[in-house]
């Protein structure tokens, strides 16, 4: 059993949601649920489909981006609601309490996903856009569909690297929709216009991509130096170490000892001298931080990710997820909200324990679901639980 040390320990940083409220989202018309903050863990179960990822997801459109799913706005509406949904909560933050509410904006709504538009209220005041909630706290998260990431492609990892530096430095998305947005334009001015496309345009088109992807490396580059010295005192706990290295273009450079203004020159030069190439055989930018990969390796085993085992793979994440709590906990002051949707899952017991120990003393309110609630035994004195079935929340003991 954990010590319960850990509830009397609670931090003055601790983000945790005290009030949730969600409407007309996924499998809910509607439902609340009240929690106690000073328990840092809060566990949902209930049969496959009861809605427990949903809740999640829910909690993850308290910060920026498109939630833990990364669905089109639209199809986040609970079917056939004639009201669009949204999500409000009272989010306790050491001893202040802030309001916000956040959902698919009513004027956009039964609208195709190019012009849905998603808003976001902090204290009944709207703000300028989604990010801004990034200024507020952090939200981590881990799913099953994650477990893939090792195996699958680079944008995946991409993804989740990206989110891991938001968690420190939170205009990190304003820099990549930036950079995503102008190389959009690049490309589109690219193919509809091939060689008649304005020089000049392109050119300047080119300045921001390079202007905008050089911040996004920094921050890359500086998180992930900071992470590995988090990682390397994570030794002899019951996940093992990881080694990162960010495989990229523009980082490269960065990491070669080229000053930002350097790194600048040298990819905006790169962008013009493949315009040609890019034109003839009606290809999008082909160099850039949008082609990134974080590499990551079992140190003690000097195995890449993507050669372990399933249950490797999986404590690789968390020892990963764990290792950025703390640092942000360090480093921003504040520990992140954790969503953990059937992370007990490939564990075997004694990491599963290990687990449940290293979240009660992270400082993190973390919200973990699983359909059996016998492997989470041993935790009553840290947790609030709640059983969901067919769209209702009931507290369980």
């Amino acid at each position: 059993m954990i010590a319960s040390s850990a509830i009397q320990q609670v931090s003055e940083k601790r983000v945790a949601v005290s009030n949730l409220t969600v409407s007309n989202f996924r499998s809910y018309g509607h439902a609340k649920l009240g929690t106690d903050p000073s328990l840092p863990l809060k566990v949902l179960t209930g049969p496959n489909g009861a809605g427990k990822t949903n809740l999640l997801e829910a909690i993850s459109f308290l910060s920026p981006g498109r939630g833990m799913r990364r669905a089109s706005l639209n199809d986040i509406t609970r079917h056939g609601s004639s009201a669009p949904w949204a999500v409000a909560a009272q989010v306790s933050v050491s001893n202040d309490t802030v309001k916000i509410g956040t959902g698919l904006d009513p004027n956009t709504f039964n609208q195709s996903d190019a012009h849905n538009k998603r808003i976001a209220k902090q204290d009944g005041e709207i703000l300028k856009n989604s990010n801004q909630l990034g200024d507020l706290w952090s939200i981590l998260w881990l799913t099953p569909q994650m477990d893939r990431i090792f195996i699958e492609g680079p944008s995946s990892r991409r993804r989740f690297l990206d989110r891991l530096v938001l968690g420190l430095y939170p205009d990190h998305s304003r820099e990549t929709s930036a950079y995503e947005r102008t190389m959009r334009e690049r490309n589109k001015l690219i193919s509809e216009q091939g060689s008649r496309a304005d020089s000049a345009w392109l050119s300047a088109l080119e300045a921001k991509m390079a202007e905008h992807g050089v911040a996004v490396a920094i921050k890359r580059l500086d998180f992930a130096g900071q992470l590995a010295g988090q990682l390397s005192s994570q030794e002899n706990g019951p996940f093992p170490v990881a080694t990162l290295a960010i495989d990229g273009w523009v980082e490269g450079l960065l990491a070669d000892g080229y000053s930002a203004v350097d790194a600048e020159t040298a990819f905006k030069d790169r962008l013009k001298s493949a315009r040609s190439q890019e034109i003839a055989l009606g290809k999008s930018a082909s160099i850039g931080v949008h082609k990134t990969d974080l590499i990551v390796t079992h140190q003690s085993k000097n195995m890449p990710a993507e050669l372990c085992s399933t249950g490797e793979q999986k404590a690789l994440l968390i020892a990963l997820i764990i290792a950025n709590a703390k640092l942000q906990s360090m480093l921003r002051g504040q520990a992140p909200i954790m969503l953990l949707d059937e992370v007990a899952a490939h564990l075997d017991t004694d990491r599963r324990l290990g687990l449940f120990e290293i979240l009660s003393d992270l400082g993190s309110q973390c919200w973990l679901t699983g359909t059996d609630r016998s492997i989470f035994d041993g935790i009553e004195k840290q947790t609030e639980f709640y059983t969901i079935q067919d769209g209702k929340i009931q507290p369980s003991a």
